[in-house]
């Protein structure tokens, strides 16, 4: 208490000074017109500019429930592209009059989950992926995992809440896929070197390829969706023994910076399987 007495006491003088100048500025924009339109406008702005910070401040503490929002958006989204339906054929007809009827059912095939990537290794020969998406959250061992530049890899094991995921970087990891322009069945592999070049084998050199072209998901798959991007090719290659083409493709993925993904569930799945079942028994 002393102590805040002194500091009274030697500055007795300024603070007297402030309060009578405090005063003086409160009755000339109090009282005057024209002081007081400038005053406003003067606060105005100083105060727009502050909550500008503010808003930009609480947008930023945001963006991480808007990316999650955002991620929602999109699952449902590439649940509802076109290679995730496919048609059911329902053409039958009659012998006795030839009429056909037609009832086409679109059957949505293809559901996207969203996952955050918890880790991610590239320089080892055999890369997993784990997601923070497990059984509770309808994960299950061989889903197909893309990313929003193209196919990441498949699901080989899961937990509660976690997955984990063969990268398509896995020496073990194959995938069959086309050429986007002119078919070619191919099979994609990692030969464990470049973390951004994969091989595709098998193309028969009556396809023309060029390098950019595109590679992407065969239509033939019951794990990943059609039309999925996995790279481009970079360099072409030919293999004497087969007759076949032997491409490098750069990955669409860059999968040193992977942090969300989607798990794609086949909703067809099940009843693919049991037809096969039934033809097993047979």
């Amino acid at each position: 208490m002393r102590n805040v007495f002194l500091f009274l006491k030697r500055y007795s003088v300024l603070i007297f000074f402030l309060l009578l100048q405090g005063t003086a500025l409160y009755m000339l924009f109090t009282y005057n017109k024209f002081h007081n339109t400038i005053y406003t406008i003067f606060s105005s702005e100083v105060s727009g500019k502050v909550f500008d910070r503010v808003n930009n401040v609480e947008e930023y503490l945001s963006l991480k429930k808007e990316n999650q929002s955002l991620r929602l958006q999109n699952a449902a989204l590439l649940s509802r592209l076109p290679s995730g339906l496919i048609v059911a054929d329902s053409t039958f007809s009659f012998v006795i009059d030839t009429l056909k009827n037609d009832s086409i059912s679109v059957v949505r095939q293809f559901e996207y989950m969203p996952a955050k990537v918890l880790s991610n290794s590239v320089f080892l020969q055999q890369n997993y992926i784990m997601l923070h998406r497990g059984s509770n959250q309808g994960v299950l061992n061989n889903m197909a995992v893309v990313g929003p530049d193209g196919i990441i890899g498949t699901v080989v094991g899961t937990s509660n809440n976690m997955s984990i995921v063969m990268s398509l970087l896995h020496r073990q990891s194959k995938l069959i896929a086309v050429m986007k322009k002119g078919s070619g069945l191919g099979e994609v592999s990692w030969d464990g070197k470049d973390p951004a070049i994969l091989s595709l084998n098998k193309i028969p050199k009556t396809v023309n390829v060029k390098k950019g072209d595109t590679v992407i998901t065969s239509p033939y798959s019951d794990r990943f969706p059609p039309g999925m991007p996995i790279g481009y090719v970079e360099e072409v290659d030919q293999d004497q023994e087969t007759n076949t083409y032997i491409l490098k493709v750069r990955t669409s993925t860059d999968f040193s910076s992977i942090q969300h993904a989607y798990v794609v569930k086949n909703i067809l799945e099940e009843e693919m399987q049991e037809l096969k079942r039934k033809l097993i028994k047979e």
